[in-house]
């Protein structure tokens, strides 16, 4: 055989086989070593460090001392630049953009005033300023119960370890609101003993225990939108559980979807507040966006709520959880890209196409029930009897929640969007329904023309229209905050 110096003579060109195949081997080897590396540096890390904090610790900067490059990806959530076509981390004035969410709400305190959340620091703050939380007239207390103050504050575990479950709830929103300083935080979803996942809001215990399900039995994978659920999801004030005591209450007996949680008020004959306009009974779904999620393919196939909301990121050769939570379109590359592997230009086409497909018919929805609501005010004025509107007004009443059940969850268009597309083209089944059956009914009544629509092209001419003194509540708002809020931060 010959040495390979003579094959190498004779063929030159093997020659460079052989030094392109020693290149790839020692790159390979490389990028092994590298590998080794780095895990050996996240090994370091991984560990949970022995802590001293309270169990019920408030303070988000106590627990930083010892896991600073998740509290220092929290402090991010201050940031408020990031807006998405429908959504992120911006103030938006929901009322100013669509005027028809005013008729919608007539009578109810989402007509006065209805901003786009933003970032979990800026819980407190928020709930402080919205006029939902406003002063009546003539008194400058809230009218509020103490109840809103439950997904909005790390303070809240402690407070309800003091006074006890109806306790907290107890009272109206602004006697707790000298003891509630800290914005939402590790103590929420965190054990700092071992630093495991765990809930610490009742709300969502009671509800598995109703349910005779064992959430110590859950996975932690399934921990990692639990912890979530907590808040993120559709809830009522239960009035009935004990004396000047509004107790939160998830609607889940009956299952999760919103035909379900509709079955479970009607059962109950639980009414939110009557339509200022159309005096049907009406229902105002909160933000089920677990709920929503749930029959989603991203919950089906074990993606849990923080693999998109709070990627895991490499920092210093450490792999931690980021802790900014928010759309996952502010970066697309640690959340979508882990599983699909389009360019971020496509993937976010993708998800404006299924949003924007679905604002256009829940936009429908809107306008019809404008109309329902409108029509039915005629059909009282025109002399129609309670037992001709009952019908129509639990019409209304279905239409609505199906609407509001789409429009109030965060994501719904991109968690769940065959679902919401399902949910809403019954709600405009609905709304028609109604509307044939009070053109029938008008007409029966003498009132054959069409039934005019108010200017409402504005929110400020809408709120005119169901009778809002705009100028007073935020007058009587701004004396609330003048007199209260310096006691509180006193204290």
């Amino acid at each position: 055989m010959k040495p390979i110096s003579e094959i190498i003579r004779q063929k030159p060109w093997l020659g460079w086989v052989f030094f392109l195949i020693t290149m790839v081997v020692v790159f390979f080897l490389g990028l092994l070593a590298s590998s080794i590396v780095e895990r050996r540096a996240e090994a370091v890390f991984a560990y949970t460090p022995a802590v001293d904090i309270d169990s019920l610790e408030p303070d988000n900067a106590v627990w930083g001392k010892y896991f600073p490059r998740e509290y220092h990806s929290y402090l991010q959530t201050a940031d408020t630049t990031f807006r998405s076509r429908y959504g992120g981390s911006a103030s938006i004035d929901m009322l100013k953009d669509t005027p028809e969410l005013v008729i919608l709400w007539a009578g109810y305190s989402f007509s006065k005033d209805y901003n786009q959340g933003r970032g979990h620091y800026h819980a407190i703050t928020d709930i402080r300023a919205t006029l939902r939380t406003g002063a009546p007239a003539g008194n400058v207390k809230s009218p509020s119960p103490n109840t809103c103050w439950t997904c909005k504050s790390s303070d809240v575990p402690r407070l309800i370890s003091e006074k006890g479950i109806a306790g907290f709830y107890a009272g109206t929103w602004e006697t707790l609101g000298p003891e509630v300083t800290h914005p939402i935080g590790c103590v929420d979803c965190h054990d700092p003993s071992t630093m495991n996942l765990h809930i610490s809001r009742p709300a969502l215990l009671e509800a598995f225990q109703r349910q005779v399900k064992d959430i110590g039995a859950v996975s932690l994978q399934e921990m990692r939108s639990l912890v979530c659920a907590q808040c993120h999801v559709e809830y009522y004030f239960n009035k009935h559980v004990a004396e000047g005591v509004q107790y939160l209450t998830f609607p889940w007996d009956k299952g999760f979807t919103a035909d379900s949680i509709e079955a479970y008020y009607d059962a109950k004959d639980f009414v939110d507040w009557e339509h200022a306009i159309s005096k049907a009974p009406m229902l105002k779904a909160q933000h089920p966006d677990y709920e929503l999620y749930l029959s989603g393919t991203h919950a089906k196939r074990g993606i849990s709520c923080a693999d998109c909301h709070m990627p895991y990121i490499s920092e210093g050769g450490q792999k931690f959880t980021s802790h900014h939570i928010g759309s996952p379109l502010r970066n697309v590359s640690s959340s979508c890209q882990v599983c699909h592997r389009e360019e971020t230009d496509k993937l976010v086409a993708d998800v404006y196409e299924r949003q924007d497909k679905i604002a256009s018919i829940r936009h429908q929805l809107e306008k019809l029930l404008v109309r329902a609501h409108v029509e039915a005010k005629a059909a009282w004025d025109a002399g129609a009897r309670k037992e001709q509107m009952q019908e129509i007004l639990q019409l209304i009443r279905h239409a609505q929640w199906r609407w509001d059940f789409a429009a109030a969850s965060h994501g719904a268009s991109f968690h769940a969007p065959l679902e919401v597309s399902r949910i809403i083209s019954t709600g405009i089944e609905k709304a028609q329904e109604a509307r044939i059956k009070l053109s029938r009914l008008l007409a029966s009544l003498g009132r054959n023309a069409e039934i005019p629509l108010p200017d409402i092209s504005s929110k400020e001419k809408a709120q005119i229209y169901i009778g809002l003194d705009m100028k007073t509540l935020r007058e009587e708002k701004a004396q609330f905050l003048h007199q209260v809020v310096p006691e509180w931060e006193k204290k």
